[in-house]
């Protein structure tokens, strides 16, 4: 995965999470399933 790749999974994936936050609550389920995926993304990026 590219890099350029990598930001634009980031920064779809943190809209998304802001979405479902934003409905769901910030601490639902689904938005911390999207957080620890956010936060692995994230990770990755940083070791590049």
């Amino acid at each position: 995965m590219s890099n350029e790749d990598l930001m634009k999974k980031i920064e779809i994936l943190r809209n998304k999470m802001i979405l479902v936050g934003m409905s769901e609550g910030f601490t639902s389920p689904n938005t911390i399933r999207l957080s620890e995926t956010l936060d692995k993304l994230i990770n990755l990026k940083l070791s590049l």
